[in-house]
């Protein structure tokens, strides 16, 4: 008995990457990395409550470069996620949907997030002094 040949599904390896999609991906990670991000705040503020010694442990993590990578990836994270989600509050009543109107607000996307993340970084560091 042979099986009937029929079309395949298309997916990832036959269709090529456009705005729409990677952009969608995109969202759902950043919706991951904020969770896990959550959990160093967790982290964090339960080094607070434990006393100095723990405290200056996570500080000095957080202020490694792997730490500050961390920081700077979540604090992207949020703000494109935030931008994105505010993207799909427009589709949701309907507007932006032309496809000139679907690559401008994709692009607004990603350069409002990186620049209020460069922002953000930029006041955290003014403020701090440094």
């Amino acid at each position: 008995m042979s099986t009937p040949t029929r079309p395949l599904s298309p997916h990832l390896q036959i269709y090529k990457p456009q705005l729409t999609s990677v952009l969608s991906i995109t969202h759902r990670a950043t919706g991951v990395a904020l969770s896990a991000g959550a959990i160093f705040l967790v982290i964090w503020l339960a080094a607070a409550a434990a006393g100095p010694a723990r405290y200056a442990q996570v500080n000095a993590f957080l202020g490694s470069w792997f730490g500050m990578l961390l920081l700077i990836g979540w604090t992207w994270a949020l703000f494109f996620h935030l931008c994105n989600g505010i993207r799909h509050l427009a589709w949701d009543v309907g507007w932006g949907f032309e496809l000139p109107q679907l690559h401008a607000s994709g692009w607004a996307v990603v350069a409002g997030s990186v620049a209020l993340t460069v922002i953000a970084w930029a006041a955290g560091l003014l403020a701090m002094g440094g």
